[in-house]
């Protein structure tokens, strides 16, 4: 509580203009008419459907309308928050909603672009289960600056029709790829699926280097990576064209999984899957597993930015995708599948029953960049 008191003393003069959620019914009838522009990653059918779905219910409900601005990264929105900070733009901003985490979250802490500390406040926050590594983020204190919203974690697909015994580490990936050339590759790099991919391949082939907890340095960095870059090198010879060319993110890998272009498909959410069989992408023959070690896991979370023009409409919006009803509905593996942050006995549904991996901590945020760097540099062009 003292770093969040000590949070709000430093940030009280830029938020002097938006509304926090003390007075909860204040804060719905001063969002009434407001429409909450919601930056967030556009590439999953599922989960641009299920938005549609939340913004039907918001406006029913709180006369809120939820605006999907669709981006690739959320990295894309930094830069412009950064941009109306240094135009002293601190009311009226053109963002109101971000769905973040790891470095992104960092960014928007330490620029000092993030409204609140706001989440214990809400009234749906009764339903999250602490239990859950809500309080930080990739390591980072989230000081109720963020609402966690879902699970994730790093598993596999394949079709166990055609692959029965699939590489369970990314030793036996390797010698797959080996014996099989051309049947397996990751999303390109920087696309988050990709980049998981690799931090996930040098926690295990580093065994988990304790300095993957710790803010990169040039000296570590060289001496940790260099397993990765030499598993890259035998790898990408034999990867899915060659390691010429990469999916570009976990829809393609899919559908090239479903084509019969390749042996397994990543994603970030185990119950993708029974979404993806669900809507005819996937055949029902296939089914996600995780690494023996485990599967990279960390939670999602929503932010307001500081000079959000629909502060109170991005609160409410946030509170009711963290009710019950939103959460079951996300978790419903017809719908979105997406692993809740609520406790079980307030879901409904196949929501109740998700299937989780065993977990594998984030790395500190700071790796991330330096590891996508390096790879742009090796194998970008």
């Amino acid at each position: 509580m003292n770093k969040q008191l000590t949070t709000i003393g430093i940030m009280a003069s830029l938020f002097a203009t938006s509304s926090f959620a003390t007075d909860w019914t204040q804060i719905e009838k001063e969002a009434q008419g407001q429409t909450v522009y919601f930056h967030a990653w556009g590439g999953s059918q599922e989960i641009n459907h299920y938005l549609q779905w939340a913004n039907k219910e918001l406006q029913s409900k709180y006369q809120v309308t939820l605006k999907h601005v669709k981006v690739s990264d959320i990295s894309e929105t930094i830069p412009r928050l950064i941009a109306e900070k240094a135009a002293d733009k601190n009311t009226n901003g053109s963002v109101d909603m971000v769905w973040i985490n790891g470095e992104n979250f960092k960014s928007m802490k330490d620029n000092q672009l993030l409204f609140g500390p706001f989440t214990e406040n809400l009234p749906s926050w009764k339903y999250v289960d602490k239990m859950l590594p809500i309080d930080v983020d990739f390591s980072e204190p989230t000081d109720g600056l963020e609402a966690p919203w879902g699970v994730g974690q790093l598993v596999f697909i394949h079709d166990s029709e055609n692959l029965t015994n699939p590489p369970h580490s990314f030793a036996e990936m390797l010698s797959y790829a080996q014996k099989k050339p051309n049947s397996l590759s990751y999303p390109r790099p920087p696309e988050f699926h990709g980049t998981s991919v690799l931090k996930s391949m040098l926690i295990e082939l580093t065994n988990n280097n304790p300095a993957l907890q710790k803010p990169v340095s040039e000296s570590d960095f060289n001496a940790v990576t260099t397993p990765l870059w030499d598993y890259l090198e035998k790898l990408h010879k034999v990867a899915w064209r060659g390691g010429k060319q990469f999916p570009a993110g976990t829809s393609e890998t899919i559908q090239l999984l479903d084509d019969g272009q390749l042996d397994l498909a990543v994603t970030f959410n185990p119950n993708a899957v029974y979404s993806a069989q669900a809507n005819g992408n996937l055949a029902d023959t296939t089914k996600a597993y995780a690494m023996d070690s485990g599967a990279l896991s960390n939670i999602h979370f929503l932010a307001i930015p500081w000079n959000a023009k629909a502060s109170a409409g991005a609160q409410v919006a946030i509170n009711f995708l963290l009710s019950p009803e939103a959460q079951s509905r996300k978790g419903d593996l017809n719908v979105w599948g997406d692993p809740s942050v609520l406790s079980s006995k307030y879901l409904t549904g196949s929501a109740k029953n998700t299937q989780q991996f065993k977990s594998v901590s984030e790395p500190h945020p700071s790796w991330q960049a330096a590891i996508e760097k390096e790879w742009l540099k090796r194998f970008g062009s």
